[in-house]
């Protein structure tokens, strides 16, 4: 095997693939990068035997061959390089890197032994604009649970019915659910499938990805097409939760608030909460005042007074700040965000509308 590439190039097919090594594998070759040159090609894969990655670059390929190389030492070695053409000869047992005046050698793995590149047949595929749902993503991705015990929470739920995608993440004790209007005349049926959280907004952050991204569904698998790579994750067999029966259809309380008014207020308030994450909200439709408080029976007390509009009743609910973070910083493009309550004990539930239409329920805590 022998072939030339750009340093600017190998970095960024490096930094696509990285993903998919395995971090703490019994097998070595886990944590290697399969490197195939053919025909003026370099293909590159990785995998972690839940996440496969391929990625194709061009290259000056001389000799065509195949070989695994440590994908941590061959990142950290093409980091220091120089932006200049960088050359590889050798690859059955060991490497040879030439760049500059800078050169390595390094014992390599059989390539015989990296496992095949998943074979995939697929069901229905969806192409969806990419920055839309990377921006959609993003909004939820930290709502999934991380309870190994109940996977199915662990996923985003993503739907793309008439025009409409949505996508829907829970943990059991918030809901968040976003959705926006998309070109998708490519489907001729609803499109449905449960992606694993952070596979979603990992594919999304890749340097690779272009302005569309296909996604198709087999019974196991999720794909994931877009220019020159390919990233293939395991599918979350199962029931997504029936969300649309936690959504009440009307509420007795609902309150307008300024968005940086509301983070603000909300990271002096909590300042107190360090051990009780929970922030009281007393909601006052005559003065138009939404007071935030906190107390800790170390710490002290904190109060902070909002001006909001509100309509329908007065009322009190206490909420996990944390929580209520998440959701302000994913409303964080927007003005203003409604709160809309039904009880003390029963959850709140936030909205904000724009492109992007975005809900986030959350549980109430004990005052």
């Amino acid at each position: 095997m022998k072939f030339t590439v750009s340093q600017s190039a190998l970095m960024q097919a490096l930094s696509v693939v990285a993903k998919g090594m395995a971090s703490n594998s019994t097998l070595p070759v886990l944590s290697g990068i399969y490197i195939k040159a053919e025909e003026g090609v370099l293909e590159f894969q990785t995998t972690n035997l839940d996440i496969s990655i391929r990625h194709r670059i061009a290259a000056d390929v001389e000799e065509p061959g195949a070989t695994v190389a440590s994908g941590k030492i061959l990142t950290n070695i093409v980091k220091t390089l120089p932006d200049a053409a960088v050359m590889f000869e050798g690859g059955e047992r060991v490497l040879t890197i030439q760049c500059d005046k800078s050169s390595f050698r390094l014992n390599t793995l059989d390539p015989a032994d990296f496992p095949e590149f998943p074979e995939y047949d697929l069901d229905r595929t969806v192409e969806l604009p990419s920055d839309l749902l990377s921006e959609m993503v993003g909004k939820v991705y930290k709502v999934t649970s991380k309870d190994t015990s109940r996977p199915i929470l662990s996923g985003v739920l993503l739907t793309v019915e008439d025009n409409t995608i949505r996508l829907v993440a829970t943990d059991s004790y918030r809901l968040a659910v976003c959705d926006s209007n998309v070109e998708t005349s490519s489907i001729q049926e609803a499109f449905e499938t449960i992606v694993p959280g952070n596979t979603f907004h990992d594919v999304l952050s890749l340097p690779s990805m272009t302005e569309r991204i296909t996604i198709g569904t087999t019974n196991s698998q999720v794909v994931f097409a877009f220019g020159d790579t390919t990233y293939v994750s395991r599918k979350i067999d199962g029931t997504f939760p029936n969300y649309k029966q936690l959504l009440p259809p009307s509420c007795n309380t609902s309150v307008r608030i300024d968005v940086a008014q509301f983070s603000a207020a909300l990271k002096r308030v909590s300042v107190i909460a360090l051990t009780n994450p929970s922030v009281r909200f007393d909601i006052d439709p005559d003065g138009k005042i939404m007071k935030l408080s906190a107390s800790s029976p170390d710490q002290g007390e904190s109060t902070e007074l909002l001006p909001v509009e509100v309509e329908g009743n007065a009322m009190t609910i206490a909420l996990n700040y944390h929580y209520v973070f998440d959701c302000v910083n994913a409303a964080n493009d927007q003005k203003e965000i409604t709160l809309e309550l039904q009880s003390t004990m029963q959850p709140g539930i936030f909205k904000s509308y724009s492109k992007i239409n975005y809900l986030y329920l959350l549980m109430p805590v004990r005052m």
